[in-house]
């Protein structure tokens, strides 16, 4: 690990200011992504900012009927909220499928949004990756790529997101909130606030330098049955081959958002019109344009099963 300088932020404002001031600052709060990074000279930031005094661990109700759950909000809390638990279920079991109990118990709402890839030739550094050094190429194209994405994917990149918890607020069409450097606020839809890979893979979100994300806020709760459903290689403490998170209400309309399979938490809404009739009519829609590799192909049948086994799931 590098040699870095530190301090403790006072205030959000001054956390988003100081970051902006600093080249190569960084945030830190739970740390359970950031510090492995570091140890492996894959994060190498030479300022890290303190955020765990700021009030932000809060979940509060809004005054539109949904939750604003603040980017401290650790992920044990946020999972075992009776409000989550009652209101947005999806949440709640998309959160007990990942990581474990302890780093559940250190990791929080704004650093589970962060994640950055587990991409294995991200974290070998004897690989090019251009998410870690841009341009230098994407050893995983014509490598292993079993569990890369099939969608969403460019001559650039073919990681996946990691996160659960993201996959549950993109179906619950989730607003990120945050501060910049200048002290003006704004909010990101969740569908807006991580990018494809394109050209620039190491730019994985919207956020501009500096800019720190203080909550996320969930819309007035929707109802239906809620599932979440995670194909991992081994039953705990393993990243999603596949995941669908689902709504769906008792007129078999709904929701599905899929992770394991692109850069970003993957949502099509023009294809759940067709959940009434099935998952193949839905997967069609969802994974038009995929590209998957030989050795990940057969992630398109596996979103259509699992979608279908939740389906059959939701409607008893």
């Amino acid at each position: 690990m590098k040699a870095f300088s530190y301090e403790r932020a006072s205030s959000v404002e001054a956390a988003a200011k100081a970051a902006a001031g600093t080249r190569g600052a960084k945030f830190i709060a739970g740390g359970t992504n950031l510090l492995d990074l570091m140890k492996l000279q894959i994060e190498t930031p030479t300022h890290l900012i303190d955020v765990n005094d700021l009030a932000l661990d809060k979940i509060e109700a809004t005054p539109e009927g949904g939750l604003r759950i603040g980017a401290l909000v650790r992920n044990t809390d946020l999972a075992s909220d009776e409000r989550v638990r009652r209101d947005y279920g999806l949440l709640s079991r998309a959160l007990l499928a990942g990581a474990s109990g302890q780093l559940r118990n250190k990791a929080t709402t704004a650093g589970n949004l962060l994640q950055r890839t587990r991409c294995p030739y991200f974290y070998d550094t004897n690989q090019p990756c251009n998410k870690r050094q841009p341009d230098s190429g994407c050893a995983a194209i014509g490598g292993f790529s079993r569990q890369h994405a099939v969608i969403g994917v460019s001559d650039a990149c073919i990681a996946t997101h990691p996160s659960d918890m993201a996959i549950a607020m993109r179906a619950l069409d989730a607003t990120v909130e945050t501060v910049r450097p200048d002290g003006t606020t704004r909010r990101i839809p969740i569908a807006d606030f991580h990018r494809l890979p394109g050209d620039t893979p190491h730019v994985e979100t919207v956020l501009e330098p500096g800019e720190l994300i203080t909550a996320a806020t969930l819309p007035k709760p929707v109802g239906g049955k809620q599932i979440y459903r995670k194909v991992r290689d081994r039953a705990s403490y393993a990243f999603a081959l596949v995941s669908i998170g689902a709504i769906v209400q008792p007129d078999g309309t709904g929701r599905v958002a899929v992770g394991g399979i692109a850069h970003k938490p993957w949502r099509v809404e023009a294809a759940e019109a067709d959940l009434p009739k099935g998952a193949k009519a839905v997967t069609e829609k969802l994974l038009a344009g995929a590209h998957p590799t030989e050795q990940n192909a057969f992630k398109v049948t596996l979103v259509e099963r699992t979608l279908s086994a939740v389906l059959a799931e939701a409607r008893g």
